[in-house]
């Protein structure tokens, strides 16, 4: 049985990934900070929920124990929970810095022992080209004219964090993915978007690569971007 832990998945990409995973047979734990609505997400769909709270490390130490407890190993960790900010000052860009980029390091540091038992452990970063050099720089990229410094910077960090993560731990596949432009409540004030059922359909087949599939790459659905 593949095990499986996503971040932030009560609802949206996340929630829609955990769906599809569990029909295809993996035993998904879907992490919310909020008990209450990760307990009704997960029993929705056939999940387990476990509270998980990026920022914090005492809810990741905690969760990952959980997990451990039942399962004894992990095989996917799917790294799913962000924020986008659209202000621009300190506690802004700490929020934006510590969920997209410190809580990947946190959560990642506290999955490796589990990691390392499964025979195939793969790690699937959801970062977006909105953090690409190459995008934002060219004017006939959307990303080009998008106003924002905190979420563009901090998915950056992601998917430099997820390059060096590929280096130190080469027994295990880590992969960055843009998973499309996706209608969900982090872009309804710009309206724009596909269904989360597509883009989440990115994320499981990244997420179910074979031990032969890539590391330390930047892709989305048609291939590897540039960075």
């Amino acid at each position: 049985m593949t095990v499986t832990l996503i971040t932030g998945a009560n609802k949206g990409i996340g929630f829609e990934t955990a769906r599809q995973l569990v029909q295809l047979g993996h035993t998904v734990y879907l992490g919310a900070r909020d008990v209450e609505r990760g307990g009704k997400a997960a029993a929705e769909i056939g999940a387990r929920s476990v509270q998980l709270d990026v920022t914090d490390d005492a809810s990741v130490g905690s969760a990952l124990a959980e997990v451990g407890a039942a399962e004894d190993h992990l095989d996917v960790l799917v790294h799913n929970a962000g924020v986008l900010e659209t202000g621009l000052d300190g506690p802004a860009a700490l929020r934006s810095f510590d969920t997209n980029a410190v809580g990947i390091v946190r959560v990642t540091e506290a999955a490796l022992p589990l990691l390392r038992r499964s025979s195939s452990p793969n790690v699937v970063v959801l970062s977006s080209s909105a953090g690409s050099f190459w995008a934002v720089t060219n004017p006939e990229r959307a990303e080009f004219g998008l106003p924002l410094a905190l979420y563009s910077a901090s998915k950056a960090a992601a998917t430099m964090l997820t390059l060096q993560y590929a280096k130190a731990h080469p027994g295990i596949r880590f992969n960055a993915l843009e998973p499309g432009p996706t209608a969900t409540d982090m872009t309804a004030a710009f309206g724009i978007g596909r269904p989360v059922e597509e883009s989440a359909r990115v994320v499981v087949r990244l997420a179910t690569q074979g031990p032969d599939g890539p590391t330390g790459t930047f892709q989305d659905e048609a291939g590897a971007l540039p960075w």
